[in-house]
């Protein structure tokens, strides 16, 4: 019986031990995982005035900011005096956490999105246009404007950290429209009746394509690119449609017109939906966006959008694809058409511009942002 009841008494002694080791065991694991992530935060950058458009400014000179998930409500506003000289370009990188502007002055800059303060600013005789920036956040491409006509034409090299010159690429005339591709490998930039294509590892040219476009146009028209690299869809400066160019092979395959006819307006916007399926285009003066199914090539016209207001012309996605935004107030559904929002200031005034960018953050951080252009990122 002294036996029998020394293995009664350890029993409850061996479940105590192990409960206490399952604990222990799962105290240690739940240290070992990461913290539970706070929810991302989505904003739309919208920087004032742009120096392209009188249409819907708003007061001030600065960026309004509007909160993507709560119906595009104006959370705040930043007061940056040196934009009253008029914004050229926006972009964003999420490496360095900044935004890059450019202004008619021209002034070249950068914005730290975590802090609300510019941390540099450089001027140079030339170069103020649409810029883009590498994918590592280490350069900065900026066009030497539409304005500059002769051999100093092309795009400045800028180092992201202080904006002190790398390189001037002199090509083509009126360097207006930059963009890096999604992948980071090449820059794409547009001149008078001609798209270049670089290397961004040492900006050595690819491609010089041209003619591209139409004649009679300040350089060639906002433009875009899919992810693979493989097509560019670039707007008419004479007509409502675009010509859709073989990066591969570096020349021009079709040419699409709104409607098959020509309409006698400037096309000043072109962007994919982020899964390359649609390809939408804005006719300025015809107060319109124009939808192609981008599963056909060349693409096909589906449907159109009536805007509530003219400017300068642009469009482009969120980066999860549900809404198109554009030169105006006009927040569209992308899958439904349907206007969801309208952009307004603080005292419920209608605002809008062709300079934003889309912000994501978390607990304070920038994780992610979108891009002035609509380019495609599909990875299939």
């Amino acid at each position: 019986m002294r036996g029998t009841g020394r293995v009664r008494s350890n029993r409850p002694m061996r479940v105590l031990l192990s409960v206490t080791t399952i604990l222990l065991a799962t105290v240690a694991l739940a240290c070992e995982q990461p913290e539970e992530q706070s929810e991302t935060r989505r904003y739309l950058y919208l920087s004032t005035p742009d120096a392209a458009q009188v249409e819907g400014q708003a007061e001030g000179a600065g960026i309004l900011i509007f909160d993507i998930d709560d119906g595009h409500k104006l959370v705040r506003r930043i007061d940056i005096p040196v934009f009253e000289e008029g914004l050229r370009g926006f972009t964003a990188n999420a490496t360095t956490h900044s935004a890059y502007f450019s202004t008619q002055n021209p002034r070249i800059g950068a914005f730290d999105l975590e802090t609300d303060q510019i941390t540099w600013e450089q001027t140079y005789e030339v170069g103020s246009d649409r810029s883009s920036i590498t994918v590592d956040g280490k350069k900065i491409y900026v066009p030497t404007g539409w304005w500059v006509s002769g051999e100093d034409s092309g795009v400045l090299v800028l180092d992201a950290e202080d904006g002190e010159l790398i390189k001037h690429v002199r090509v083509g005339s009126q360097a207006h429209n930059s963009l890096v591709s999604v992948d980071g490998r090449f820059l794409y930039l547009g001149t008078t009746r001609a798209l270049t294509m670089f290397d961004t590892e040492n900006e050595n040219i690819i491609h010089h394509i041209t003619p591209v476009g139409e004649s009679g146009g300040q350089g060639v028209f906002p433009f875009t690119v899919d992810a693979a690299n493989r097509y560019a869809y670039v707007s008419l400066g004479n007509n409502v449609g675009f010509e859709v160019i073989d990066l591969e092979q570096g020349e021009i395959i079709h040419r699409v017109l709104v409607d098959g006819e020509p309409i006698l307006h400037r096309t000043h916007g072109a962007a994919l939906t982020p899964d390359e399926s649609e390809l939408w285009i804005s006719d300025q003066e015809g107060r319109k966006l124009f939808i192609f199914d981008n599963t056909q090539m060349p693409p096909v016209q589906t449907g159109e959008v009536d805007l509530s207001q003219g400017g300068h012309g642009w469009v482009t996605f969120s980066l999860d694809g549900r809404y198109v935004w554009t030169h105006t107030p006009d927040v569209f559904d992308a899958e439904t058409k349907e206007l969801v929002a309208t952009l307004r200031d603080e005292n419920g005034n209608p605002v809008s511009g062709s300079k934003f960018i889309e912000v994501h953050f978390r607990d304070g951080k920038v994780v992610a942002v979108g891009n002035e252009f609509g380019l495609g990122r599909s990875t299939e």
